[in-house]
């Protein structure tokens, strides 16, 4: 079948050049021409916009910034809806509100088109390696249809429920994945403050329940002071407010979430929204006047620098 993917970022880029790996022929847009140039040196087709991708495609792939940027490259002028052909499959990989997702989804519905939502999770080192995590919400027929195309950029797929269970299932995924990286944060400060080797509190602790996937993913870049973003600031600021808009709608507090969203409101106020999300770290280091960082040693005994070890 024949791919068309828009939306070329940190994440898409890379989930675009695995399944042209894979030997899919694929369509490409994004408003960014370096990236499109970037493909269709690997092989890509150039779509000029939403539109002419969905003249191309028989499954059409979206990786998006937000809620309205979905909305209006799948349903706006120019959109996917103005191209694609009845049986036409849409798979939004974006992370946006269940309640967009659905909305969608009944839109291109009443076109016979047929669409998933199906975020994931990884990051741009298992975007790049093809190992992401996918969350599938719409039609499981359709979602068993287009298993092998997901399977080119995803390692564990699943088909979680209907039309907005995938995006609903990333809301739950986020808060978990920026929660723990605050809990964390807060604990290597608070390390950092009583002047501890950082690294060997770490193998103590890491084998133990407060080990994680997040602790042993975050916590190198931290201490290296590498914020180079696999998952930004901003967008885990959009997905955090996502998750608190669709509370309440529930009429339900989720005070952890509400408090690390305002953290990342603050870090993009000082200008880190670029940051990867371990940036979180920088909040706690303000408050506490402290900053966590690898230790420099002499004969095993450790040296201060800066307020830290």
């Amino acid at each position: 079948m024949n791919i068309g993917f828009i939306g070329l970022g940190i994440m898409g880029k890379p989930m675009a050049a695995n399944l042209l790996n894979k030997g899919y022929s694929l369509t490409v847009y994004d408003l960014n021409t370096e990236a499109i140039d970037h493909l269709a040196q690997l092989g890509a087709k150039n779509g000029q916009s939403p539109k002419e991708v969905a003249i191309e495609s028989d499954v059409i792939i979206t990786m998006l910034p937000n809620n309205a940027i979905v909305k209006h490259v799948i349903l706006g002028e120019d959109g996917i809806v103005q191209g694609a052909k009845a049986g036409t499959v849409v798979i939004d990989m974006s992370s946006i509100s269940p309640v967009v997702a659905k909305e969608v989804a009944e839109s291109l519905q009443d076109h016979g088109i047929e669409m998933l939502d199906a975020p994931v999770s990884g990051g741009e080192p298992k975007a790049i390696d093809g190992t992401l995590s996918v969350m599938a919400g719409g039609n499981e027929s359709v979602f068993e249809k287009v298993k092998p195309v997901l399977a080119c950029m995803g390692k564990d797929i699943t088909w979680v429920g209907p039309s907005g269970s995938g995006a609903t299932a990333k809301l739950a995924n986020q808060i978990m994945v920026n929660v723990n990286i605050a809990a964390m944060s807060e604990a290597l400060v608070l390390a950092a403050k009583a002047g501890i080797d950082i690294e060997k509190m770490y193998h103590a602790i890491r084998g133990g329940l407060a080990g994680s996937a997040v602790l042993d993913a975050k916590l190198p870049m931290i201490i290296e002071r590498n914020f180079k973003a696999g998952g930004r600031v901003d967008i885990n600021l959009k997905d955090l407010t996502n998750v608190m808009e669709t509370a309440e709608a529930f009429d339900m507090s989720l005070p952890l979430t509400e408090h690390v969203r305002h953290i990342f409101e603050t870090l993009k106020d000082e200008g880190k929204q670029a940051n990867d999300h371990a940036g979180i770290v920088q909040y706690y280091e303000k408050a506490a006047n402290v900053e966590v960082k690898k230790c420099r040693t002499k004969n095993n005994i450790i040296v201060k620098v800066e307020n830290t070890c």
